[in-house]
């Protein structure tokens, strides 16, 4: 607590804030009874207004946790809900509505796997219709949806991050308790343990009189040197993987709740979320210096670093990520939640649990003995968001290692495991030059369905076929092709709207005697070595 209020940590923040392109960041701590909170820079670049403890930001998939804890609720009461749980099948408990692709899988796959991301589906994202779609998804019609989309893996084969799982899960809690999931999480959780400024979707905390206190997401752009600004989103379909508003204040009473059992949080329900129920890094790609491998309970995550057990959750949407930890052995916990689609949380909570674990300083790697260089620390970069007083200041233990980019859990789920480097790459290959594009345009374009992920139509924009997909969930998605070879094969640049980056997927038609586009594939999910294949509608 004495290192988090030092002067040491505010200086640090905002220099990593400046590393990161972060404009806003409120931070909480617990420690025993004890809690402190701190904001730092603004919650909004466009009217310089400053970010507190109080703002309200998107936690994204920290939500998670409330929604495993809302389950677990239903487990707790054998007098209400016998049926429900941990071991019963998600087919006994929503016989109408959860049906997997396997019917083998439909009586399998149990509300253990489903909390666990063990179920074998992927993520899926794309398929999911958000906010500008005529028929917006709910968690039930997500759920009732499965059966149409392809399995990554067999069931309980391999851990696989999956969002509509958690849809599912807020589907369940709706259909057994006969409230809405909001009306649950209100009246179970956040009034229970005073979350008075914590909400379900954005529309929530203006009706409660907070609008102007929401914070608006930020991303920089890099190539234009510059930020871009947006609202939060009301986002119906999100319910269950995240959409609950809230600020450090208002979190950290939940990581105190977990930590202490408190309110609705008893000794039984507490030891069913934080039950191990898989490797989610068997291969320990994403551990760092003194970590385990971590594991997944129910809407947490786990690890070990130097012994001590630290229980945890990341959150990542357009423009806002999040992050909550605790280690029980030292009755500590933090939250953290920025604005922006950058984070600097992962190397701030290492620094405050090497503080409260009292750790010797880590060692620094020993200079090289060759003569090769050594990557330099990039400069912070100068913003109109942030003006570093003291670009020097540090915390005993902090090394390079601690300052990586991070890369938020939902991203690094949704992306699946990298290869690993081989000991003797191959020499680069000069890259091919697409061929031209001589087939006409106008043979593609129409409307293509897929009975999970909808309809998708091709169309033309500045010479090139392109798809709009708006309609997807959050702020949506475009698709922009550019021709590699044989008229039917092509690099799509998949571009997520507010966000920084894009990805470039494999994209392929095939065409009928007449020479027109009837089939479309689309390498919408990493995890899947097939295609996902659009079908031309008839009536196109």
């Amino acid at each position: 607590m004495e290192f988090f209020r030092s002067d040491a940590f505010a200086s640090q923040a905002r220099h990593l804030m400046g590393q990161h392109h972060v404009t806003g960041l409120a931070v909480a701590v617990i420690q025993d009874d004890e809690i402190a909170s701190a904001g730092y820079g603004y919650e909004s670049l466009e009217s310089k207004k400053q970010c507190t403890a109080d703002t309200l930001f998107d936690i994204a998939s920290c939500s998670k946790s409330m929604t495993a804890a809302s389950v677990a609720l239903l487990v707790e009461d054998n007098e209400k809900y016998p049926e429900v749980q941990w071991d019963a099948t998600m087919s006994s408990l929503l016989p109408e509505d959860f049906v997997m692709p396997d019917p083998e899988d439909t009586k399998r796959v149990t509300i253990d796997d489903v909390l666990s991301h063990t179920t074998g589906m992927a993520d899926h994202e794309i398929a999911i219709l958000g906010s500008k779609s005529e028929h917006t998804d709910t968690p039930r019609s997500i759920t009732r949806n499965l059966r149409n989309l392809p399995m990554a893996h067999k069931h309980r084969a391999k851990w696989e991050y999956c969002n509509i799982m958690y849809s599912a899960a807020a589907h369940l809690v709706s259909e057994k308790s006969g409230q809405s999931f909001n009306d649950f999480l209100e009246e179970r959780i956040f009034r229970p343990l005073n979350m008075t400024s914590t909400s379900l979707q954005p529309a929530s905390a203006i009706a409660k009189g907070f609008g102007d206190r929401l914070a608006r997401g930020h991303a920089w752009i890099e190539d234009d040197e510059k930020y871009i600004e947006f609202p939060q989103l009301t986002s119906v379909e999100g319910e269950g993987a995240g959409c609950v508003i809230s600020s450090a204040n208002d979190l950290i009473k939940w990581v105190k709740a977990l930590l202490n059992r408190e309110g609705p949080i008893s000794e039984k329900v507490y030891r069913g979320l934080t039950r191990i129920r898989a490797i989610s890094d068997p291969e320990n790609k994403y551990s760092r210096r003194f970590e385990s491998a971590e594991v997944y309970a129910a809407g947490m995550e786990m690890y070990w670093y130097r012994g001590y057990n630290i229980i945890s959750h990341y959150g990542g949407v357009p423009g806002f990520r999040s992050r909550f930890f605790f280690i029980p052995e030292m009755n500590f916990g933090a939250c953290f939640m920025g604005n922006s689609a950058d984070s600097v949380n992962t190397p701030l909570s290492r620094q405050l649990i090497n503080a409260v674990l009292n750790l010797p300083p880590v060692p620094r790697p020993l200079p090289r003995k060759d003569n090769r260089k050594t990557k330099k620390t990039p400069k912070p970069t100068q913003d109109l968001a942030i003006r570093l007083k003291d670009q020097s200041a540090g915390e005993p233990g902090t090394t390079p290692d601690e300052v990586k980019d991070e890369k938020p859990q939902d991203q690094i789920t949704a992306e699946g495991p990298q290869k690993p480097k081989p000991k003797n790459p191959p020499q680069p290959q000069k890259e091919k030059k697409p061929r031209p594009q001589t087939k006409p345009l106008s043979d593609y374009v129409g409307n293509y369905w897929h009975p999970g992920y909808r309809r998708l139509t091709v169309t033309t924009k500045d010479d090139q076929l392109f798809i709009d997909g708006a309609d997807r969930s959050y702020y949506g998605v475009t698709l922009t092709f550019e021709h590699v070879s044989n008229q039917t094969k092509y690099t799509a640049c998949l571009r997520y709207h507010n966000e920084p980056y894009d990805e470039r997927i494999r994209a392929e038609f095939v065409f009928d005697e007449s020479g027109r586009a009837v089939k479309m594939g689309l390498k919408l999910e990493p995890v899947l070595k097939h295609l996902i294949w659009f079908e031309l509608e008839k009536d196109t």
